[in-house]
């Protein structure tokens, strides 16, 4: 994330200092500070920002008019507030104007870690949609002009929808800090499977894609189940179990995405049966399914989770696997993984 731009607007010379120290340490960031509203507007106006923190209360503007500035000279603008203790019963109102998200001063270096990589993945989104919003109307200009370009614009059109829905898969992933990269782990683990297998390169390519965004569903769950530190109640877990029906749902209108579409609607389900959505069991799940089963529960069990901050040993969680064969993952992919888990 080299080179992006945070703008602090704080009147509190010493909190500005403090928080200002805090951004330059998590990484290659540019702080730009202002300690008045107007100087805020002005600065924004001039330099595109990735991330606006705000102080609250600023004594020559109220807060909320300042949001509605700053949004008036980037519709974009993604703006965490930073509140005293007592103030943050506006919080409510301040996120219906879009405000992206509230703190407590003092901060902790680790929430204001998580807040500025999730707040600049989400403007980076931004930025790519209103790329493809630019591209789309592009394309549509060239299709009125020429039909002898059909394949090629379509062949476009499909590049493009399949970089944003990356873009977001991958904003998906980093919601939470633990789970950066997961899905590309996931899909080189699975690829190297497929290979063993020596199954056709069409259908390689389809379970990597299917990989990728294996977990978009995740979209519609909340993050206070998804970053959830504690076990999960019956009706979370239940929530958590949609998110394999909601990628496939969002997928559906992309045709050419069918084949990944099914892979992402079935992936866990259970060798027995006992998955979910549906329940499905033995071969009636798809080959590329099971491949990407296993990989996604090898993934996790070598990652660190909010829930479980040390992760597996590597043979702790090849034990894991073999332990499941036949119940949770298909025998057959379980034997072959093990050909290859050295290799992962």
């Amino acid at each position: 994330m080299a080179g992006k731009n945070i703008l602090l607007i704080c009147d509190d010379n010493s909190s500005a200092l403090y928080i200002k120290e805090q951004l330059l340490s998590l990484g290659d960031y540019a702080v730009s500070v202002k300690s008045t509203a107007q100087a805020g507007i002005l600065s924004l106006r001039q330099n595109t920002c990735d991330l606006v923190f705000i102080s609250y209360g600023l004594p020559e503007m109220e807060t909320t008019s300042l949001i509605l500035e700053l949004r008036k000279v980037d519709p974009d603008c993604v703006m965490v507030v930073l509140f005293k203790t007592g103030q943050a019963s506006k919080a409510s109102e301040l996120a219906e104007l879009g405000v992206f998200e509230s703190m407590i001063e003092p901060v902790s270096a680790e929430k204001l870690k998580f807040i500025v990589e999730k707040g600049i993945n989400l403007h980076a989104l931004q930025e790519n949609n209103q790329a493809l919003e630019k591209q789309n109307m592009l394309l549509a200009k060239r299709i009125e002009d020429s039909t002898t370009n059909l394949s090629r614009l379509y062949e476009d059109l499909r590049s493009t929808y399949m970089r944003t829905i990356r873009v977001l898969a991958q904003a998906i992933d980093a919601r939470d800090h633990y789970t950066h990269s997961h899905s590309e782990n996931v899909a080189r683990y699975a690829v190297t499977i497929a290979n063993q297998l020596k199954l056709p390169a069409k259908d390689i390519e389809l379970i990597r894609q299917a990989c990728e965004l294996h977990d978009l569903g995740k979209i519609g769950i909340e993050d206070s189940i998804l970053l959830k530190q504690s076990a999960l109640t019956p009706s979370e877990w239940e929530q958590i179990k949609k998110h394999p029906a909601i990628g496939a749902q969002i997928l559906e209108p992309l045709t050419f995405l069918n084949g990944a579409t099914e892979l992402i609607r079935q992936h866990h389900e259970h060798y027995d049966g006992s998955g979910y959505p549906e329940g499905r069991k033995g071969n009636d799940i798809l080959l590329g399914a099971r491949i990407i089963h296993v990989a996604d529960a090898y993934e996790a069990m070598r990652s660190a989770r909010s829930y479980r901050k040390v992760p597996f040993m590597k043979e702790e969680a090849i034990l894991e696997i073999k332990r499941n064969s036949g119940t949770q993952f298909d025998p057959k992919i379980v034997d072959v993984f093990l050909k290859v888990a050295n290799d992962l």
